[in-house]
């Protein structure tokens, strides 16, 4: 039986120098991914667990399934989805047909993983309708009435949000990057990360009928959008959405961390960013 470790909402299993990660949910006997996973969100999870066992992959081969700009943003990885430019490729990114992922060195080995045997069922009613609304919002007709950001302002600050990258300002950190400080001074590159834990402060639920157009669609399967600021011990603040996947009700002075999930779709793309989660002692 292999090492099952629970690991940012998702199960990884080691084998030798592989790494299967999969969805925790099941629907109608088949592996699925939660309301706001996917196989870029997967991805990212499973490159941060390699990492912090001491593991860097600097490119690896994939199915265009993985969103390569999103991976390298949180990770630094650079994902070769191109057959002829994957020989510098020493890792390989296996896309399973259900809601799972393999990562090895080694395309000749044979891999003996054995899942675990106990998975969460999804009720089926929000499954469907889940997935219908992210159908729709992936929609390129589908126009959100909120905020709009373009594919280039999200992807000039994906980086430093995916990887919180902060600036540094005499005795300060910053974040999310700015271009002015409070003098209107320019501020250089974010390249101070910050530790990916924080303290909650403050805590609201928006109705279904009041959460933001981007969410309009998602909002009333969800019960309404949960959201939590939080200070990080470095100093700067931040409002994050708590992931969908989790059944968390927060309170002050919880410590949560972070993980790279889906937000909203806009003009046919899904914008990734980091979600709050808690930490688990």
């Amino acid at each position: 039986m292999n090492e099952v470790v629970d690991w940012q909402g998702y199960l990884a299993m080691f084998d030798s120098e592989a790494l299967m990660i999969q969805s925790p949910f099941t629907h109608d006997g088949t592996i699925v991914f939660g309301a706001d996973s996917d196989y870029t969100t997967m991805a990212i999870a499973g490159l941060h667990l390699l990492s912090s066992r001491g593991t860097e992959i600097a490119t690896m081969r994939s199915l265009p399934l993985v969103n390569p700009s999103a991976v390298k943003s949180a990770t630094g990885t650079t994902v070769v989805c191109d057959d002829e430019n994957t020989e510098a490729c020493e890792w390989n990114l296996l896309v399973g047909e259900e809601a799972t992922l393999v990562f090895t060195n080694n395309l000749e080995r044979n891999l003996g993983f054995h899942g675990p045997a106990e998975l969460e069922s999804l009720d089926p009613t929000f499954y469907a309708d889940i997935q219908t609304a992210w159908e729709q919002e992936l929609k390129p007709a589908h126009v959100s009435q909120g905020a709009y950001v373009s594919e280039a302002a999200y992807m000039e600050g994906a980086a430093a949000r995916l990887a919180f990258m902060a600036q540094s300002t005499n005795a300060n950190l910053i974040w999310p990057p700015r271009q002015l400080d409070a003098d209107g001074q320019r501020l250089e590159s974010p390249s101070q990360p910050l530790m990916a834990s924080a303290i909650v402060e403050s805590w609201t639920k928006l109705s279904a009928a009041g959460a933001p157009s981007e969410f309009a669609l998602r909002a009333p399967v969800l019960g309404g959008i949960q959201t939590v600021f939080v200070r990080f011990e470095q100093g700067p603040c931040g409002v994050f959405l708590v992931a969908d996947d989790e059944q968390y009700e927060p309170a002050i002075g919880d410590e949560v961390t972070f993980v790279v999930r889906r937000i909203y779709a806009q003009e046919g793309l899904i914008r990734y960013g980091m979600k709050a989660v808690p930490k688990l002692n």
